[in-house]
């Protein structure tokens, strides 16, 4: 059996959500370096095809009452430090996706799949 379009369309982004989120966890980042990595972020995944756009956020005050408990000036990048938002433009599918902690998890999830 052939995989339909939308289904397609929701593993580009599956791809894409991969991607970004093991190329970059474990990444040193501070309050002063989020903004910039946080573009990085955005701009290597738009570079893939497909992908219409990208919005990351990591979330400062969450790094910076992790940090007020370190003796650290950064912490590594993970799942509860950022949220996202994607969009995936496949053959007249679109998909919107988002990340977010769902209790201790990164929950990667299709949001809206629209056709046509």
């Amino acid at each position: 059996m052939e995989p339909t379009t939308p289904q397609e369309a929701c593993f580009e982004a599956g791809i894409k959500f991969g991607t970004l989120y093991h190329q970059f966890a474990g990444t040193p980042v501070s309050p002063d370096s989020a903004d910039s990595l946080e573009r990085a972020m955005e701009e290597a995944i738009e570079n893939q095809p497909f992908c219409e756009s990208v919005t990351v956020d990591i979330l400062e005050e969450v790094l910076a009452a992790e940090l007020a408990e370190r003796s650290a000036d950064y912490a590594e990048l993970t799942g509860r430090f950022v949220e996202v938002e994607m969009v995936v433009a496949y053959e007249g599918c679109t998909v919107r996706t988002s990340m977010a902690m769902d209790g201790d998890y990164p929950r990667m999830s299709v949001d809206e799949l629209r056709e046509g």
